[in-house]
């Protein structure tokens, strides 16, 4: 599977972006897709997972702003960010894997996209 992010850019504080990751090699049915975002110096953090059917997490800072949503049809994954904040400034990852389960641990996910970048100026 191979995982292209896209989407990102610069926008002020109070601002949105949507951020797309579309899926090719082969289909994605049972797996799960999820966000991650790495900020310069800190360690990779999950931002938000969505099951093949739906259901969806999102760690907290994130909660009521951002939207994480897929087109099965389309196999793309999508993270709504609103009321960006600059310490959402990172670059977001997407990754895959296998599964009913949305573990946060990055470890557990099996193909990952290269990143886009996201910058929030106050």
């Amino acid at each position: 599977v191979q995982l292209q992010a896209s989407g990102g850019g610069l926008v002020q504080a109070g601002g949105s972006l949507r951020l797309s990751c579309a899926a090719s090699g082969r289909t994605l049915s049972n797996y799960a897709m999820a966000w991650f975002r790495q900020a310069p110096g800190k360690e990779r953090e999950f931002v938000a997972a969505i099951r093949w059917r739906g259901g969806s997490a999102y760690v907290d800072s994130v909660k009521g702003r951002f939207t994480i949503s897929r087109d099965n049809a389309e196999s793309t994954v999508y993270l709504q960010m609103n009321s960006l904040k600059p310490e959402d400034t990172a670059v977001y990852y997407c990754a895959s894997r296998s599964g009913y389960q949305l573990p946060v641990d990055p470890d557990e996910y099996i193909y990952w996209g290269k990143g886009t970048l996201v910058t929030v100026s106050s």
